[in-house]
C-alpha cells in the first residue's frame, strides 16, 4: 500500500483556465497546514521540452536546478511553494514516446508489439509515481495538461484512470477545473458545458472527485447544487473560482471555499491543524498596499505576450512588496527603439530591465537602451542576453571597438566580445545544449553584488549558448566595466557592473528563477531600490 497520496487536476470546457494556479494553491494550503507537497506537469505535446519552443508558441521556458528545460507552471509551483522542482517534475509526450522507443530498441519488451495499452500508459504511471516513491513527499499532484476530450490527452487520461483503480479511492482523487460561462443577454451562468466536460471525463471512466469551477460572477447555493446533482459530486465538492486581482489571492479564495479540507477528507488525512499562512498574508498586505510606486522599462523582443517574460513580471511583484512599492512594468519593444527616439521611449522610466532572448532580432535597440541607461545614470539590470549587450555597448562606445559584436548576431565581427564556449563550437543538435541549470558562481568582495547577496559564494540558474570572450576582459576593466561574478570552475564571467554608476548590474544566469513569495531575490530587491531611489 502506498503512503504517497496522489492527487491529478484536469481542465474541460476551455483552455488557459489556470489549472497551474488551482494546483499551487491547494498546494500552498496543503503545505500550510505541514504536509510535504509538491507538484508536476504532463504536458501533452510532442516537443521533448520546452527548450526549442518560440515564446510565442509556449511563454518562457523554465529551468530547474538540475537544468530541465520545462513549462512556465513549473515557476508557479515554485514561487508559491518556495521548494525547488526538477526533471521529474515536468513530463512531455516527446519524453513518454523517446523512453519507451529508446527501450523497444534495447528489447526491453522481449520482442512485444509496442502499443499505447500498455506501454505509453505504463512509462506514463511509472513518471507519475517516481515523486511519490521517491519517499520525500506525502502528497503528488500532478496537472494535466490540455482539456478533457482532446485527443493528444487521452492516454494520461486513460494513465490516471489505471492509477486511481489501483491506488484506490483513498490514495488518489480527481480535481476537474471547469468553466461555468456567463451570457449576458440571458443575465445567467450557464452549468451545461461543465456537465458536458464530467460526463466527457467519465465516458474515458474517471468521475471527478471536486469540481473547481471558473467563474466571473458568484456561484449561488441553488447553481452548486444543481452542479453538485448533475455532475455526481458531493456539495460541498462544488469549489467555486472566481476571477482575482492577484494570483496571490487565490490560496485564500480556496481556503474559504474549503477546497484543502475536502481533499484531506478524500483522501482520509487529517485536517486538524489550521493552515499557518502568516508569512503569505504578510506579503499580501505589503502587495496590495504600497507607500510609492516606481516605473520600469522592461526592453524585450517578445513583449506582446506577457507570458514571454513571466519569471521576471512575478519577480517585480515580489521585490515591489519587500521594498513596500508598486512596480509598473512598462513593457518597450526593442525593435522599435533606435538613436532617434531613445529618450522619448525611456521618457519616465526609473529603471530599465534589459530582458533576455535569442536571435539578432531587436538586439540594436537593446544596445541603445543599455547606453542610454549608462549615460543617464538610470538604474540597469540585464539579464543572459541584456548582460551581453551590455557587454558589446561597452565595448563599442567605450573602448572604441565599433563592430564589437556576439558571434551569434554576426559570426564576421573582428570583435567578438561575446563568442561560443569551445565544446559548444560543433553542436548542431538545438534541444538541451546550452549551459542549463545551476552553476556557482564567486563574488568580488567589496562590489554591488556583494552587497546584494551578502556572500561570497551564490548558486544561480542559466540557459544560454553564448559567453563573455575572456580575450577581451583586461581591456573592458581598465576601461571601467568591472568583472564582479566568475565561475570559480571554468573562469567564465558571470556579472559585470559599473561601480560609479549608482546600479548597473549584468548578469549571465537568470535570477526571475529563483525568486519566490517567501524569498524574493535580493539582485530584484536591490534594483527596485535603486529604482525607488532614482524616482525621488
Amino acid at each position: 500500500m502506498t503512503s504517497t497520496k496522489y492527487i491529478f487536476v484536469t481542465g474541460g470546457v476551455s483552455s488557459s483556465l489556470g489549472k497551474g494556479i488551482i494546483a499551487a494553491s491547494l498546494a500552498k494550503l496543503l503545505q500550510a497546514r505541514g504536509y510535504r507537497v509538491t507538484i508536476q506537469k504532463l504536458d501533452p505535446y510532442i516537443n521533448v521540452d520546452p527548450g526549442t519552443l518560440n515564446p510565442y508558441e509556449h511563454g518562457e521556458c523554465y529551468v530547474t536546478d538540475d537544468g530541465a528545460e520545462t513549462d512556465l507552471d513549473l515557476g508557479h509551483y515554485e514561487r508559491f511553494l518556495n521548494t525547488p522542482t526538477s526533471q521529474a517534475n515536468n513530463v512531455t509526450t516527446g519524453k513518454i514516446y523517446q523512453s519507451v522507443i529508446e527501450k523497444e530498441r534495447r528489447g526491453e519488451f522481449l520482442g512485444k508489439t509496442v502499443q499505447v495499452i500498455p506501454h505509453i500508459t505504463n512509462e506514463i504511471k511509472e513518471r507519475i509515481q517516481i515523486l511519490g516513491k521517491s519517499g520525500d513527499y506525502d502528497i503528488v499532484i500532478t496537472e494535466i495538461g490540455g482539456t478533457v476530450g482532446d485527443i493528444e490527452s487521452l492516454p494520461y487520461i486513460e494513465s490516471v484512470r489505471q492509477l486511481k483503480w489501483e491506488l484506490g479511492d483513498d490514495n488518489a482523487l480527481v480535481i476537474h477545473l471547469t468553466l461555468i460561462p456567463y451570457l449576458s443577454a440571458a443575465g445567467e451562468l450557464k452549468t451545461k458545458p461543465t456537465q458536458h466536460s464530467v460526463k466527457t471525463l467519465m465516458e474515458s471512466g474517471i468521475r471527478a472527485d471536486i469540481l473547481v469551477c471558473r467563474t466571473e460572477h458568484e456561484l449561488n447555493q441553488e447553481l452548486k447544487n444543481k452542479l453538485a446533482l448533475f455532475c455526481n459530486v458531493q456539495k460541498e465538492a462544488v469549489i467555486q473560482s472566481i476571477d482575482a486581482s492577484t494570483i496571490y489571492d487565490v490560496p485564500n479564495m480556496m481556503l474559504d471555499e474549503g477546497l484543502d479540507v475536502i481533499t484531506l477528507q478524500k483522501l482520509k488525512l487529517s485536517n486538524t491543524t489550521a493552515p499557518n499562512l502568516e508569512h503569505w498574508n504578510a506579503f499580501l498586505k505589503r502587495h496590495k498596499n504600497p507607500k510609492a510606486e516606481v516605473t520600469i522599462g522592461l526592453i524585450g523582443k517578445y513583449v506582446e505576450l506577457q507570458d514571454s517574460y513571466k519569471s521576471i513580471i512575478e519577480s517585480f511583484i515580489h521585490a515591489g512588496a519587500e521594498n513596500e512599492v508598486k512596480v509598473n512594468v512598462r513593457s518597450i519593444h526593442s525593435e522599435h527603439i533606435d538613436a532617434s527616439n531613445i529618450s522619448e521611449a525611456l521618457k519616465g522610466l526609473n529603471g530599465i530591465l534589459v530582458a533576455p532572448g535569442f536571435g539578432e532580432r531587436g538586439i540594436e535597440g537593446k544596445i541603445e537602451a543599455v547606453r542610454y541607461a549608462r549615460e543617464n545614470k538610470l538604474p540597469f539590470l540585464g539579464i543572459c542576453l541584456g548582460m551581453q549587450m551590455a557587454v558589446i555597448e561597452y565595448s563599442r562606445n567605450v573602448l572604441g571597438l565599433q563592430n564589437a559584436n556576439s558571434i551569434e548576431m554576426n559570426p564576421e565581427t573582428p570583435d567578438p566580445v561575446i563568442n561560443l564556449m569551445e565544446d559548444q563550437k560543433n553542436i548542431t543538435d538545438m534541444g538541451g545544449t546550452m549551459r542549463l541549470g545551476s552553476w556557482e558562481c564567486s563574488l568580488v568582495k567589496g562590489s554591488k553584488v556583494y552587497e546584494v547577496y551578502g556572500k561570497e559564494t551564490i548558486d544561480e540558474r542559466h540557459r544560454h549558448r553564448y559567453e563573455y570572450n575572456n580575450a577581451y576582459r583586461e581591456q573592458l576593466e581598465a576601461a571601467g566595466l568591472a568583472t564582479t561574478g566568475v565561475n570559480p570552475k571554468t573562469g567564465l564571467v558571470e556579472i559585470i557592473e559599473i561601480p560609479e554608476h549608482p546600479f548597473f548590474v549584468g548578469v549571465q544566469y537568470h535570477p526571475e528563477y529563483k525568486s519566490t513569495v517567501a524569498n524574493p531575490h535580493p539582485l530584484f530587491v536591490s534594483f527596485v531600490n535603486a529604482a525607488h531611489q532614482h524616482s525621488k
